[in-house]
């Protein structure tokens, strides 16, 4: 219980407090649920994302192989050297539940490949486009890990104040209004027994 003086002013000021409280309790309670479908709908998105990116990666890195098995050394190196094509990435924010969320894009200018085919081998091409297309999916994965990430620190805190407002400010609210007009009906009586006994004085 707060405390309050008991006072019909304090009376008004906490059912004015009690309304704005069960108000943000029933709102913030739609944000948390409406966050939990949100991440629940990024969620089921990231294990297959993934799983794709594990794979894609693996049959790149298992193109690099054949292709370093197949070729010198000193070409592989030279080859890969001097790289012409440039990388880039673009974030903006959305907002989820006025949760800001990055939006990634990527940004790429030139050619993966960037070596003559005297001395190199057609696996170190089909590689370098496998990579090429694995960013894709891994800047994707990227983007729905960390929208993920700051939905649920979201969620945490939503549901804390969920918590507080419904196991303590609004509790301790309608006590101390209990309490009071407990109060006031007591300080009613009395001041009733006492007319009675004034007029009771006056009539004799």
């Amino acid at each position: 219980m707060l405390n309050v003086s008991a006072t019909r002013m304090t009376l008004l000021d906490l059912r004015r407090r009690v309304e704005l409280a069960s108000r943000g309790h029933r709102l913030l309670s739609e944000k948390r649920d409406e966050i939990s479908r949100q991440l629940m709908k990024i969620a089921s998105q990231i294990k297959p994302l993934r799983e794709r990116v594990e794979k894609e990666l693996l049959q790149t890195f298992r193109r690099f192989m054949l292709a370093r098995a197949v070729m010198e050394p000193e070409d592989t190196a030279a080859a890969l050297e001097i790289p012409t094509k440039k990388f880039s990435l673009a974030i903006k924010f959305a907002r989820i539940m006025n949760v800001e969320v990055p939006r990634m894009t990527k940004q790429m200018e030139g050619e993966i490949i960037s070596y003559g085919f005297a001395n190199t081998s057609g696996e170190l091409d089909v590689a370098l486009m496998a990579l090429e297309r694995a960013l894709d999916s891994l800047i994707e994965l990227a983007e729905k890990e960390k929208q993920a990430r700051l939905l649920a620190q979201e969620l945490q805190r939503t549901r804390r104040r969920v918590n507080m407002l419904e196991h303590m400010v609004i509790p301790e609210f309608r006590e101390t209004i209990r309490y009071i007009g407990d109060k006031l009906a007591e300080a009613e009586r009395d001041n009733i027994t006492r007319l009675m006994k004034i007029a009771d004085i006056i009539r004799e």
